[in-house]
């Protein structure tokens, strides 16, 4: 009886032990998640007061094609604010900042194209406020990948995986 006892006892110990390193580790992901939640929108800002001053210098498809992908992005970036580590949601915001960027880089393209390979001076600030703002978030991406990297390990690993499927712990997609 006192070996039941105690057998329970460490396995009590051990269940609320792992069940709350999982919860640690969850909040260490959502806390660097909104970290780079504020680059992401300082990103979508930019991309709005670009909109807003650059009118119709560059050419309309290569700014449409931007303004689509900032629609597409802004709306992946509400889905995974709702829920930062749904795998299906993060996988939707990494191909909605894919599909930015190539735009951007377009549009930057194309500017340069008309200006005889410079880009022109009224788009070299927007160009160079990107630039800083992707360097800048670099880190905070790394931070959450690092992050989601644990949780996902310790979602994974046995028998800490045992409460996972019972407390609903599903694996994170990085970013």
């Amino acid at each position: 009886m006192w070996t039941t006892a105690i057998v329970l006892a460490v396995l009590v110990f051990w269940a609320v032990g792992a069940y709350n390193r999982l919860i640690r580790l969850r909040s260490a992901a959502l806390q660097a998640f909104a970290v780079l939640d504020g680059h992401l929108v300082r990103w979508l800002a930019l991309l709005g007061e670009y909109e807003a001053a650059a009118g119709a210098a560059v050419g309309d498809h290569a700014q449409a094609a931007v303004a689509a992908a900032g629609g597409q992005f802004a709306a992946a970036l509400a889905v995974v604010r709702a829920h930062p580590l749904d795998a299906g949601a993060a996988a939707a915001l990494a191909a909605g900042a894919q599909v930015l960027e190539t735009a951007w880089q377009s549009l930057v393209q194309s500017a340069a194209l008309q200006s005889e390979g410079v880009a022109p001076p009224a788009l070299a600030p927007w160009v160079q406020q990107r630039e800083q703002l992707a360097l800048q978030s670099a880190p905070a991406q790394q931070q959450f990948n690092d992050a989601v990297a644990q949780y996902n390990a310790a979602v994974a690993q046995f028998p800490a995986s045992v409460l996972a499927w019972l407390f609903d712990f599903r694996k994170a997609q990085a970013l």
